[in-house]
């Protein structure tokens, strides 16, 4: 394919920097230049790709010099899957663009004034520490270069898709994201499925395939969930399948299947069936257990996750008496796990189900002082529901990547609490809401946590107290 015109090759740049959003940046004459997949001090050629007046991006065509602290990534899929770009920066070198990123963001966007930030707590395992991968299935797989001249290409495939690519899936043969076991399932699945004839999803046409898409749970109890999503309704192929599933995995215990012919793959609003073993999994955390169902939200890496609910606990100082508000609670893991040091803790979150598993996880845990609510978060959390609920002391709230509505946080400025512990999976949207906050509110305490080894994702929890 012919380059655009007017878009140069740029020669023997040096990498001086990791930017926001895990790529990395050149100043060329005064310009920024945003590329990926390279490390601070490699020497590499680039084409540029956009170009504006404040900036270009581009890609890497050639690498002269390796920097000295660049290391060689584990993973046979990587630069293609567009997962995992850091694997070429050393750990360390991770957490300190983490680090860097959260100051970045809450100086630079929120102008905020800052307590010293904590140092950031690493993960304790960087490969295998995820609990939940989803795959899908494509009857027109990605091709790698060396795959094009092959003759006979088998062009069905499962795995991840391509970035910037929604009808390209990359086939996925060892992804080290998961226990092995997510290996193992995928890699049968798939050659069950074509040496019995059966149908890849079609992501473009969205009109055939028995084969969607593929969810796999695991937790740190030994459990393991299985969710196959069918775009055809085919129930003897689906069963034969589903008994192949269970015949050679007798470890999974939760096998569930979905029938989604929708025009895109969510299924949070459809009806998973158990195929065998249990409805859920269950997760283990201190002396507390958590249902995990094929809706359920649950953090992705369990032993962060543990850490994080500690800072939490921490940060929000609880004594025993106070009134607690869970905001985006998700299943209820922080307000269960907050619950035993408060007088009560209120969960809300959008997510019918979750707010069922939540009010599950307080029964088989005998908490009786939580109370969970199902409602869009700026619409249920109001005057009146305060008025009904009590005042609270103390707010937590973990909203998703876009942040709090802005009616959330007046809400939250009119109910004058006196803590609120903000955890945030994107320090941006964060440092944007503690801008407002801190009309009333001082920042006491910043603890940046690694959920996500080898991105550039950084979980951040904040501590605000009312001003006097």
């Amino acid at each position: 394919m012919a380059r655009k015109k007017n878009l140069p090759i740029l020669e023997n740049i040096t990498i001086e920097k990791i930017a926001a959003e895990g790529k990395a940046l050149a100043y060329i004459d005064g310009t920024v230049l945003f590329t990926q997949y390279v490390v601070p001090g490699d020497v590499v050629d680039i084409q540029v790709t956009k170009k504006k007046r404040n900036y270009m991006e581009g890609r890497v065509i050639q690498i002269h010099n390796y920097s000295d602290i660049r290391t060689q990534p584990f993973c046979e899929h990587y630069g293609i899957c567009g997962g995992c770009k850091w694997q070429i920066l050393p750990y360390h070198e991770q957490l300190k663009c983490k680090q860097q990123q959260v100051e970045d963001m809450l100086t630079h966007i929120g102008k905020l004034q800052l307590p010293p930030i904590n140092q950031i707590i690493g993960s304790q395992k960087t490969v295998e520490y995820r609990n939940k991968l989803e795959f899908t299935f494509s009857n027109k797989r990605w091709l790698t270069d060396n795959e094009m001249n092959e003759e006979n290409k088998q062009m069905n495939g499962v795995g991840f898709h391509i970035p910037g690519k929604f009808d390209k899936v990359l086939d996925i043969n060892k992804c080290l994201l998961q226990d092995d076991i997510n290996n193992q399932i995928r890699n049968e699945i798939r050659r069950y499925a074509i040496q019995h004839n059966l149908t890849f999803f079609d992501l473009k046409q969205q009109q055939e395939g028995l084969l969607r898409t593929m969810m796999i749970r695991t937790t740190s109890t030994k459990q393991i969930m299985v969710v196959i999503s069918f775009y055809e309704d085919n129930p003897e192929q689906r069963t034969l399948l589903l008994n192949h599933i269970k015949q050679t995995f007798p470890q999974i215990t939760s096998l569930q299947y979905v029938i989604n012919q929708k025009c895109n793959d969510t299924i949070t609003d459809q009806n998973i069936i158990t195929y065998h073993g249990t409805e859920a999994v269950y997760e283990q955390m201190e002396h507390l257990k958590f249902k995990i169902g094929p809706k359920s939200f649950y953090q992705t890496n369990s032993q962060q996750a543990y850490q994080l609910y500690k800072i939490v606990k921490e940060m929000a100082k609880l004594n025993g008496d106070e009134i607690v508000y869970d905001l985006y609670t998700g299943t209820g893991t922080i307000a269960n796990f907050v619950s035993n040091k408060a007088h009560k803790v209120i969960g809300i979150e959008y997510v019918t189900e979750a707010i069922e598993d939540a009010k599950t996880n307080s029964q088989i845990n005998n908490i009786t002082n939580t109370h969970f609510f199902a409602g869009d978060m700026k619409d249920i959390l109001n005057q009146n529901f305060i008025d009904t609920h009590g005042y609270p002391d103390v707010i937590i709230t973990d909203p998703p990547r876009a942040g709090m509505h802005n009616d959330v946080i007046n809400v939250i400025l009119k109910a004058k609490p006196k803590r609120i512990v903000y955890v945030s999976c994107n320090p941006a949207t964060q440092a944007r809401d503690l801008e407002q906050l801190t009309q009333l509110y001082t920042i006491t305490n910043i603890q940046p946590v690694d959920m996500f080894p080898h991105t550039h994702h950084v979980e951040n929890v904040v501590a605000l107290s009312l001003k006097n």
